[in-house]
């Protein structure tokens, strides 16, 4: 999935917001699966679409399969882990794209996530899963008590997919598209409020963690 150089920071010149603010809100959107063969890209592409004409949002895809950042974590992090930080840091709120494995969420996600810490503090956090019956549920409630250790917020509504090789026709698009558009909507309208209040709040007051 080639989204480094098309889409980061795509809507960054876009000026205006749904509330009246000049500045866009920065989006980094994660998409969590390494896995040969995965879906994510699918899924991706579909949720980037829905972000498309929301010019309150500037948005930056971190693909961990091409971020490949290493296994084993120490105190010395590489160019591969300064890059995502940075990316990290800038941003105002987090979409996670993640499937369930075995009941939970990628181990290329944790690494992720375990070797970073203030990047994720005081921001909000909306998730996209697919994966089988539960459509990834059980992946998103973990990142759930992840997210909440590291000082984050995860807004309430998601977006899932169940069986999701069989709910996307071949251009990649829905069979049923009404359900999961909506369900973006308000997962990206939560998620815009909680990163514009929490922004403005620590410009006040920063937050202690």
């Amino acid at each position: 999935m080639k989204t480094h150089d098309t889409q980061r920071n795509v809507r960054a010149s876009h000026e205006g917001t749904h509330e009246g603010s000049t500045e866009a809100l920065r989006l980094a959107v994660i998409v969590a699966s390494t896995r040969e063969g995965r879906f994510a890209p699918t899924v991706a592409a579909w949720f980037l679409r829905r972000t498309a004409d929301r010019h309150d949002l500037a948005v930056d895809v971190i693909d961990l399969a091409e971020a490949r950042l290493p296994d084993g974590l120490s105190g010395r992090p590489g160019p591969e882990v300064s890059e995502v930080a940075a990316r990290l840091d800038a941003a105002d709120a987090f979409v996670v794209i993640t499937p369930e494995y075995n009941h939970s969420y990628p181990a290329s996600l944790k690494t992720a996530i375990d070797w970073h810490y203030a990047q994720w503090r005081a921001k909000p956090v909306g998730f996209v899963s697919y994966g089988g019956l539960s459509g990834g549920l059980r992946a998103v409630e973990h990142l759930r008590q992840v997210y909440a250790e590291l000082h984050a917020v995860t807004v309430r509504d998601t977006v899932s997919f169940h069986g999701p090789r069989s709910c996307f026709d071949a251009s990649g698009e829905p069979l049923d598209p009404a359900g999961p558009e909506a369900a973006a909507k308000t997962m990206l309208d939560q998620l815009t409020w909680w990163a514009r209040t929490l922004r403005d709040g620590k410009t006040v007051r920063p937050y202690a963690a």
